[in-house]
C-alpha cells in the first residue's frame, strides 16, 4: 500500500480520480491500492529565535547578535489554521504501518519539495520514498507519472537547495531585521530578496525625482505624403537656421542614401510565469500576484499545465501533447480570430529540451474549450484565454516588415543630415491572432520608446519607390520646428518590476556574472524565482515601503529610509542574484550545500557590525524615519491625520491593549480610516486627495463575488470613508 501525500486537497482528489476514484475520510481519501492525504502549504516551519533556548534571544537587542542556530536548527509544526490537526492526520497515517512507501506528491518544484521533506523529517518517516512529477493534472498526465515515478534520491539536489534557501532566508532576516529594528527603533523588515527589488524602485524613483528636463527642437520638413525630420538641436536658434532653408517651398533636397529591408518579426515565445504576469498587468491591470491565484486555481482545475515555471519551450517528448492541442476548433473559437488560426503551425519552434529544466513552459490542457469560460471569474478567463492565444501565436508564420531608412541633405549643406523611416506591416503573421494587442508591441513583453525623431507617424504616409540614391527632389511646403523635452525615466510598473527583477543582470558589473545570468539553460538570473516575485511585491507593498496607484508602483518614505540604512550589499541585486546562481548549482549537483550554508553564515554574522557603522556614520537616519507625516485634517476634529503602521488616523487617537489582547481607543477623537475598502488598496497619495477634497474617484474596487467596479470614496466622520455611487456632488 502507497501513501501519497499531495500538497493540497484538490491535487489529492484529482489524484484519486485518476486512480480510480475512493473515499473521502478525515484528512485523506482511501483508493483501492494507495491512500491519498495533503499538506496545505507548509505545515513544517523553522522555529523563530525566541523559541529556541538560548534566552538571549528572546530579546531584541544587539548583544544578542548574531543569531545563529547551526548545527542545532530546529523546526516546529506550522501555527497556521489547521495546519496542526492535517499533520497529525499525515503523522498518523505514516505510523499507522498500513503503507510501505511514500509517494511525494507535492508540485514539483523547490517549495513543493521542502513541503514534503519537512513533513517526513518531523514525522522521522523511514519509509522508501519515490516522486511523482506531473505536469498537469489531467487524468492521463497523473497516470503517466505514476508510472513512471523515480526514487527521492533522484531530487536529492532539489532537496538541498529548498533546505538552504529556508536557512539563509533565515540567518539573513532574522539578524538583519533585528539589527536594523534595534538601531532604528522601529521595525524594519530586511531579506535577502525583497530589499534589493525595494532598490530598484528607490533608485528609479530618486533618478525620476533628480531629473532635470532640458528643451530641444527638431525640424520637420513636408516632402508631399511623407516627412524629412532634421537632427535634435538644443539651441533654438540653429533650428531656426535649418528650418530657414526651407522656408518656402520646392527647396532642394540630395538623396544620399535609401534602404528598403524586410524584416521579419519572429513570434513571441510560449508562456513563463513572470512573462505572463508583465503581460497580465501591461494589458489588464491585473496584479501578478492575482495572476499566480487564477492560473494556480486553473491548474488545480485541469485547465492548464503546471503554472510556477520558468521555462517558455516544451520538450520532444511533448509534441504529441501540443498536436492534439492544436486539432480540431475546441481552442480556436472563443479564443482566436478563426481566420488568424496558423494553417501550417511550426511547431519546432517552441521545443527545445535542453532549455526545459523540470517544467514546460504554460500550456491549456485538453480540458479548454469556449464552453467552460461562463464558468470561469474574470481573472480567470483573462488568464486562460491568453494562454491559448500564446500557444497559437508561438507557432504561427513571422510578421514581416517593410522598411524602409532614407537619408539625405539640403542641397549645398552636406553637414546637416536629414533622415525618415517608414515601417509598414506586410504580413500579418502571428500578430493578426490578437490583432488588439498590436499596439504594445510582443504582447506587452516588449514595448521600447521609440525617440527616434525620424520615425514617422505612418498613418496615410509613404515614401515613394521614386526616391533613390543620388537624386534631388524639392520639399512641400515650408518647415515647421516642433519643441520637446527630455523625460525622466518612467515610473516602474509591476509589469516593468517583474521584468526587472528577472533580468537582475542588468544591475550588474561583473562580467562573468552577468553572462551566468543571461545564459537561458542555467534558469539561475534574477531576483527570487517565478514562483516567489509576485509575494516579494506585495509583501513590500503590505510592509509600507512600496504603493501601487493603478499600474504604477513608488517607493514610500519609509522605503527610501530603509534603503539608506542598509548595507550596501543587501540591497544589491548582485549579492541576491549570486544566492540565486548558488542554490540552482546545489540543485543541480554542482555545489556542496554544507559550503554555501557556511559562505551564508559568515555573512549574517558580519550584519550587526555593519548596521552598527551605518548608523554611526548617518546619525540622522533614526530621526527621518520617526519624523511624523501629516496627510491632511481629520474630518471629525480638525487635528493632523497621521499613519501608524498600515492605517490613518487622528493624532489624538491613543490605544491600549487589555488583559485579554484586544485593543481600544482610550483617547482621541476615534477617526480612522483602514487600508483597504471594497478589496481596494488605498495609497498615501489617495489618502491625501480624499482628505483635501472630501471626494474622489477610484477604480479596482471588488465585489463580494470578484466583480471589479469604480466608485466615489467619500469622506465620513464616524466611518473613516464610504462609497457613493452617486458621482453628483453634494
Amino acid at each position: 500500500m502507497r501513501l501519497i501525500i499531495a500538497e493540497k486537497h484538490s491535487v489529492a482528489r484529482a489524484i484519486a480520480q485518476a486512480v480510480g476514484g475512493g473515499a473521502e475520510q478525515n484528512g485523506h481519501i482511501r483508493c483501492k491500492d494507495c491512500i491519498i492525504t495533503w499538506a496545505q502549504g507548509h505545515l513544517v516551519d523553522l522555529m523563530s529565535p525566541d523559541e529556541y533556548q538560548d534566552v538571549r534571544w528572546k530579546s531584541w537587542n544587539l548583544e544578542s547578535l548574531p543569531i545563529d542556530p547551526h548545527p542545532g536548527w530546529r523546526w516546529k509544526v506550522s501555527q497556521a489554521h489547521g495546519a496542526a490537526r492535517q499533520y497529525r492526520i499525515i503523522d498518523g497515517l505514516i505510523r499507522s504501518g498500513e503503507c510501505d512507501t511514500i509517494v511525494n506528491a507535492c508540485d514539483p518544484d523547490r517549495e513543493g519539495e521542502a513541503i514534503f521533506r519537512r513533513i517526513i523529517m518531523h514525522a522521522h518517516a523511514n519509509h522508501p520514498v519515490m516522486r511523482l512529477w506531473a505536469p498537469s493534472l489531467e487524468r492521463h498526465a497523473i497516470r503517466h507519472a505514476l508510472d513512471s515515478m523515480q526514487p527521492a534520491n533522484a531530487y536529492q539536489g532539489l532537496a538541498d537547495a529548498a533546505d538552504l534557501r529556508a536557512k539563509a532566508d533565515w540567518l539573513i532576516g532574522m539578524n538583519a531585521t533585528r539589527a536594523y529594528s534595534v538601531l532604528a527603533g522601529a521595525h524594519m523588515s530586511v531579506g535577502r530578496v525583497q530589499t534589493p527589488t525595494l532598490w530598484m524602485v528607490v533608485d528609479r524613483d530618486d533618478r525620476i525625482s533628480r531629473h532635470v528636463s532640458e528643451p530641444y527642437w527638431t525640424v520637420h520638413i513636408p516632402m508631399g505624403g511623407w516627412t524629412l525630420t532634421g537632427p535634435r538641436h538644443t539651441n533654438r536658434g540653429d533650428a531656426e537656421t535649418l528650418a530657414g532653408i526651407f522656408a518656402d517651398p520646392d527647396a532642394p533636397v540630395s538623396i544620399t542614401e535609401v534602404e528598403r529591408t524586410q524584416r521579419h518579426e519572429r513570434p513571441p515565445h510560449l508562456y513563463d510565469l513572470t512573462a505572463l504576469q508583465r503581460d497580465m498587468n501591461s494589458r489588464y491591470g491585473i496584479p501578478a500576484s492575482r495572476t499566480l491565484d487564477a492560473l494556480q486555481h486553473l491548474y488545480e482545475s485541469k485547465l492548464a499545465t503546471y503554472p510556477r515555471t520558468d521555462s517558455r519551450y516544451i520538450t520532444e517528448a511533448d509534441l504529441d501533447t501540443l498536436r492534439r492541442l492544436m486539432d480540431g476548433s475546441w481552442r480556436v473559437d472563443g479564443f482566436i480570430n478563426l481566420e488568424a488560426r496558423p494553417e501550417n503551425p511550426r511547431i519546432q519552434l517552441v521545443v527545445d529540451d535542453d532549455k526545459v529544466a523540470g517544467h514546460t513552459a504554460i500550456l491549456p490542457t485538453e480540458n479548454v474549450n469556449a464552453d467552460i469560460l461562463g464558468a470561469l471569474n474574470e481573472d480567470e478567463r483573462l488568464v486562460l484565454t491568453s494562454i491559448v492565444a500564446r500557444m497559437w501565436e508561438s507557432v504561427a508564420e513571422d510578421a514581416v516588415h517593410h522598411v524602409i531608412r532614407v537619408t539625405a541633405h539640403p542641397q549645398g549643406h552636406d553637414d546637416i543630415q536629414l533622415t525618415a523611416t517608414m515601417d509598414i506591416i506586410t504580413v500579418q503573421g502571428w500578430k493578426a491572432i490578437d490583432k488588439q494587442c498590436e499596439n504594445i508591441g510582443k504582447q506587452g513583453e516588449h514595448n521600447p520608446i521609440d525617440d527616434d525623431d525620424s520615425r514617422m507617424d505612418m498613418t496615410g504616409e509613404r515614401i515613394p519607390d521614386t526616391v533613390i540614391p543620388g537624386t534631388v527632389i524639392t520639399s512641400a511646403g515650408a518647415a515647421e520646428i516642433r519643441e520637446g523635452s527630455t523625460k525622466p525615466p518612467k515610473p516602474f510598473t509591476e509589469a516593468s518590476l517583474l521584468s526587472a527583477m528577472e533580468h537582475a543582470s542588468r544591475y550588474l558589473e561583473d562580467k562573468d556574472l552577468k553572462a551566468a545570468l543571461d545564459d537561458d539553460t542555467s534558469h539561475s538570473g534574477g531576483i527570487g524565482t517565478p514562483a516567489t516575485r509576485a509575494g516579494i511585491i506585495e509583501q513590500l507593498i503590505g510592509n509600507g515601503y512600496l504603493e501601487r496607484s493603478g499600474k504604477t508602483i513608488t517607493s514610500t518614505s519609509k522605503g527610501q529610509i530603509l534603503i539608506d540604512m542598509v548595507a550596501p550589499m543587501h540591497r544589491d541585486p548582485a549579492t541576491t542574484a549570486r544566492m540565486e546562481q548558488a542554490l540552482n548549482q546545489v540543485e543541480r549537483g554542482q555545489l556542496d550545500s554544507k559550503q554555501v550554508l557556511e559562505q551564508f553564515r559568515l555573512e549574517a554574522a558580519c550584519i550587526p557590525r555593519q548596521a552598527q557603522d551605518i548608523f554611526r556614520g548617518n546619525p540622522d537616519i533614526a530621526r527621518r524615519l520617526h519624523a511624523t507625516e501629516e496627510y491632511g485634517g481629520c474630518p471629525k476634529c480638525g487635528n493632523p491625520v497621521i499613519k501608524r503602521g498600515k492605517t490613518w488616523q487622528c493624532s489624538t487617537n491613543r490605544r491600549s491593549r487589555d488583559d485579554f489582547g484586544t485593543w481600544t481607543n482610550t483617547a482621541g477623537c476615534g477617526w480612522t480610516l483602514w487600508p483597504v475598502i471594497a478589496g481596494r488598496n488605498l495609497t498615501d497619495a489617495n489618502v491625501r486627495s480624499l482628505l483635501s477634497e472630501e471626494r474622489i474617484r477610484l477604480t479596482g474596487f471588488r465585489s463580494k463575488t470578484g466583480k471589479k467596479f469604480s466608485a466615489d470614496l467619500v469622506i465620513d466622520p464616524e466611518r473613516g470613508a464610504v462609497l457613493d455611487f452617486d458621482r453628483r456632488r453634494r
